[in-house]
This record gives structure tokens, C-alpha cells and sequence, in this order.
């Protein structure tokens, strides 16, 4: 049984139409994008069992902004823009790792406590008296749900809180207790040459998979539905096909998994991708969790990024299932990224003429219409003039 979440039924007539090519490729659109998709929506930066200890760190610099996350002495996990309140240096440089007691600015010597406050400056009696609370590090908004860290780089904005975000989720990703994972091999990144939306177009459908994935088609086949965004959530479910086993790191998955007694039945032979928009990804198996996101570089380059967390108590099967599924997976990655590359590449094509989407590609619509809505300059065929984007942008929003 593939149970639904919500109802999926397509409407009549609907519009196949993708995003204009245009704006794959337009300098002033990705300007927008960062402001109005990437910088004041949720954005996952790791997992609690990333920063088990008080000290340890997380960072993450994407679209222009520098965060940092950082567990307290007190246990609790809280996130900064990595940003020092002296000249704007970065208080960490490494990406991951443990700063004692204190953070330190590498760069004049400020001094902040793991809760952000200022301990004091370097040479202070240069300055006049510092208030520690209005000269510590600026905060970011941050929640924690079922162990995933999101963060969000301004305040507010179009979003619920996480929990209101994915509470139609909640019940189902709840079997698999993710808050009590740790990491697998860390945080990983990766580039590809394309830009985000193409990445993000062939993740939202599983048209494709019969035809470019071949281990996928192996392990699930036509068991595979996508439910489209609704709201900024999606949801894609597949079980193992009962013939899976043609390529070897199927036939071994599906062999050596062992019975996941704690998942339901329906559950207990499934993959389970939970679209976030705009950029993200949380996919349950078995015998891991992971999550994958992506943010642009520029108009034509995307750094990918993610991390795979297993049971704790994992046992040897558990261990050797959770590397063919991570086969697997890596595998469809480097097909993806192939397919988009040749996707992406087209609308630079005089004779491109857009998108005609099949019912089975109802996710990828969504997902443009949910981008249509926090930018509808996106709804016009024809390229704005790139120093007119933000005003006409500006106008649509108002009158929507």
C-alpha cells in the first residue's frame, strides 16, 4: 500500500507551462531570488548530533549571508550571523569544529561567550564602555525540529514557525525518531553547473526516473507518486518493487536490509522525499535519514549540499544497508546533475520555446507557482530589462 498524505488529484486544463528560460539565466532575477526566496525562508543547516558537545560549531555561508550555530554551555543551540560586531570579520573561519570556552575573533581578538553576549574587546580601554548585550553577535531566527536545525536570515517573513510549517509531515517522519540520529560521513557540498531551479525542476518529478534512473527503476519502479507543494510542502513515496534486484546494489540493499521493526508496515520497505520549498529536502529510508539542499552561486553554478544520519545503535546490517542506499543515491545524483546540466543549457537556445509538463510533472508546477508567488515578475514570457527587474517586481507584488 502507497499511502497519500493529502489529496493529489490534478486539475483539468491545468497550466503546463514552466518558469520563462529567461530567467534561468538573468543577473537581476538571482538578486531577487536571494532577498525574496533564499534569505527570508527556512533553511536547514544541520542536525543537534552536528554540535554534541558545548562549543562545538556549525557554519554556513550561503547567498551572502554567514551563519553560525553554536551549542552553549548550557546545552542549548543557538544561531549568530558569523559576523564580528568590531569590523564585520568572521568570529570562525572553519566550517565545522570546537571553540572552548569562547569565541574569538581571529582577526582584532573580541572575546564572545557561546551565547552570542560580548566578553570584551581587545585593548578596551580604546573604546568607550561596551553594552555586552547590544555589541554581541546579531541573532538569527532558529528552531529545531525532530533534530533538524533551520535558520532563517531575516526575521520573520512569509513563512510559519518549522513546526506549523511541517505539521502535516509530522506523524509519519515521527516513526523514525531523526532527532535521535547521528551524523554518517558529516556535511558534504558539491558544485554543478547549472542554475538552482534546474536542480530543483528535476528533483520535484519522478517522470523521469524509468527512464534515467536506472537503480531507482530497480528498487521501486512504478510504486513511485509525487504529491505535489502544497502550502511549501511536498511529498514523494515509493516501495520496494517486489522484483527489484537486476543491479548490484539493489539486489544487495534489499538482501541484507534488515526488518525496521520500528517503522509501521507501510513504511517498513519505503523511501520517503519531503520537499521544503524553496530549496530543500529531508528523504527517510530505513535505515537513515538525510537532508539535501541547494543554493546558487551565480545565474549558471549551484553548490549542492547535504548529510546523512543513522541510527545510533545501527547494527552491522543496518551499516551495510545504509551504504548501498547511499550508492544508490549517489548514483542518481550524478544522473540528475547531467539531466539538468542539459536542460539548463537549452534556454540559451533561440528555438526554446519552454516547457509542455506532464501530469506527472504537476510538482514541478507547483513548486514555480509557489516561486511566482514571492516573485511575480516571474510571470512574464518576456524578459524585463535586468535594470528594471527589482522596480517591476516591486509593482507586481503591490498589486497582487
Amino acid at each position: 500500500m502507497n499511502p497519500h498524505l493529502r489529496d493529489v488529484a490534478i486539475p483539468n486544463d491545468w497550466d503546463r507551462r514552466g518558469l520563462p528560460g529567461w530567467s534561468y539565466h538573468s543577473d537581476a532575477l538571482l538578486e531577487l531570488e536571494k532577498e525574496h526566496v533564499f534569505r527570508n525562508h527556512w533553511q536547514i543547516v544541520g542536525h543537534v548530533s552536528d554540535l554534541p558537545n558545548a562549543g562545538d560549531y556549525l557554519t554556513m555561508d550561503v547567498v551572502g549571508e554567514r551563519a553560525l550555530i553554536v551549542r552553549g554551555k548550557d546545552g542549548v543551540v543557538r544561531g549568530f550571523n558569523n559576523m564580528c560586531r568590531h569590523r564585520g570579520s568572521r568570529v570562525v573561519a572553519d566550517s565545522q569544529g570546537n571553540c572552548k570556552n569562547a569565541l574569538v575573533c581571529p582577526f582584532h581578538g573580541w572575546v564572545y561567550n557561546l551565547d552570542g553576549t560580548l566578553r570584551g574587546a581587545a585593548r578596551p580601554r580604546s573604546f568607550p564602555d561596551l553594552d555586552k548585550t547590544e555589541f554581541g553577535l546579531m541573532p538569527l531566527d532558529l528552531e529545531i525540529w525532530m533534530g533538524f536545525i533551520f535558520i532563517r536570515f531575516r526575521n520573520g517573513g512569509p513563512q510559519p514557525s518549522v513546526a506549523e510549517l511541517l505539521k502535516p509531515i509530522e506523524p509519519e517522519l515521527a516513526h523514525y525518531k531523526a532527532a535521535d540520529m547521528v551524523p554518517s560521513w558529516g556535511i558534504w557540498t558539491q558544485k554543478t553547473p547549472v542554475n538552482w531551479k534546474s536542480v530543483r525542476d528535476v528533483d520535484n518529478e519522478g517522470y523521469h526516473v524509468a527512464m534515467a534512473h536506472p537503480a531507482l527503476q530497480d528498487l521501486y519502479g512504478a510504486t513511485y507518486f509525487d504529491e505535489p507543494f502544497i502550502n511549501g510542502v511536498s511529498r514523494s513515496f515509493a516501495t520496494y518493487n517486489p522484483h527489484a534486484g537486476r543491479r548490484w546494489s539493489v539486489r544487495n540493499y534489499v538482501k541484507i536490509a534488515p526488518e525496521p521493526t520500528h517503522l509501521p508496515d507501510h513504511l517498513k520497505k519505503a523511501w520517503v522525499y519531503y520537499g521544503i520549498f524553496p530549496n530543500a529536502v529531508i528523504s527517510v529510508m530505513p535505515e537513515s535519514v538525510q537532508f539535501y539542499q541547494e543554493f546558487p552561486l551565480s545565474t549558471g553554478e549551484t553548490l549542492l549540499r547535504g548529510a546523512i544520519y543513522r541510527y545510533r545503535d545501527e547494527s552491522r546490517e543496518q551499516a551495510a544497508a545504509r551504504y548501498l542506499s547511499f550508492r544508490i543515491d549517489r548514483d542518481t545524483m550524478s544522473e540528475d546533475v547531467q539531466l539538468s546540466v542539459w536542460s539548463n543549457e537549452s534556454m540559451l537556445s533561440e528555438a526554446f520555446e519552454g516547457f509542455y509538463l506532464s501530469d506527472l510533472e504537476y510538482g514541478v508546477r507547483t513548486h514555480h507557482d509557489h516561486l511566482r508567488k514571492m516573485l511575480p515578475v516571474l510571470g512574464l514570457e518576456t524578459a524585463p530589462e535586468e535594470k528594471d527587474m527589482g522596480n517591476l517586481n516591486d509593482a507586481l507584488r503591490s498589486r497582487s
